[in-house]
């Protein structure tokens, strides 16, 4: 096991968003992130296992996969796979001047995996997506824009039991959780982000409780839950070196403080 995640980058080097075929030959992957963007995976075939974060998920298509870019994910697939894979950069989203297709995007962010039934529409809204993407059109933006606008509402009309309870997040609180995503190193303090977020722990605090019923400290401890979880599952490092590597000084410290929130010991979540 390695000491650092590897980080793949399947994206086109000046394009915001990649559409293609998911690769037959793709059966056993090893845990990664991606570098920098938000997969979006359709499977209308294959058998196996999806991995994500600490969470696995059998596949049985017709499925489709979240993947974001802060998390870790591999797979083990036992049969042919068939399907689509959609790679969205953020740069996408700046250049968009739609603001219901960010705010759909915000909503499919908190899925995982949607067992899908309108199979025939989510194919055909896939192949015209990878048709005009792979064209020169100068003006081929805004048809992929209200191509992929198009697909994300089917999948949210698809997903709506799931996430009726779903809100969109207030801007401080949205902007809190990027920063937390986006960040290279994690700081065990709300203040440290308050600060970088130019408002202060009180208001970064009632952002959290009105969008999430949390406080900024529980929220962070999610965070950084999330992440330790990760170095223990994927990389070889010591329980000291994960705790420096969150922002803690002492060791033990981490311990209790992962305990607390998981009522198990890094080791022994390790060894599980």
């Amino acid at each position: 096991m390695s000491s650092k995640l590897q980080i793949k980058d399947k994206s086109e080097s000046g394009n915001f968003i990649k559409i293609a075929l998911f690769k037959k030959d793709i059966r056993k992957t090893e845990p990664h992130k991606h570098n920098n963007y938000f997969e979006i995976i359709y499977l209308s075939k294959g058998s196996g296992i999806h991995s994500i974060d600490h969470n696995k998920y059998t596949v049985q298509p017709p499925v489709i996969f979240f993947v974001r870019k802060e998390q870790v994910h591999h797979w083990d697939l036992l049969t042919v796979p068939k399907g689509y894979v959609l790679i969205l950069k953020k740069g996408f989203i700046n250049k968009s001047l739609d603001g219901e297709l960010k705010a759909l995007l915000t909503k499919v962010s908190s899925l995982s995996s949607l067992n899908v039934k309108d199979t025939d529409t989510i194919n055909q809204l896939f192949r015209l997506l990878t048709k005009e993407n792979d064209t020169t059109n100068e003006n081929k933006f805004p048809i992929v824009e209200g191509l992929l606008k198009a697909l994300l509402a089917k999948i949210l009309e698809v997903a709506k039991p799931l996430i009726s309870k779903v809100k969109l997040k207030p801007d401080l609180f949205q902007s809190f959780g990027e920063l937390l995503t986006q960040s290279t190193e994690i700081k065990n303090n709300v203040a440290h982000y308050a600060a970088l977020l130019n408002t202060t722990p009180q208001n970064l605090n009632t952002a959290c409780r009105k969008a999430a019923n949390q406080s900024a400290t529980e929220v962070l401890a999610e965070h950084i839950i999330s992440e330790a979880k990760r170095l223990l599952i994927y990389t070889d490092n010591t329980v000291s070196e994960i705790s420096f590597a969150l922002d803690f000084n002492d060791p033990s410290h981490f311990v209790k403080y992962f305990k607390r929130y998981t009522m198990q010991t890094p080791k022994a979540f390790r060894s599980l």
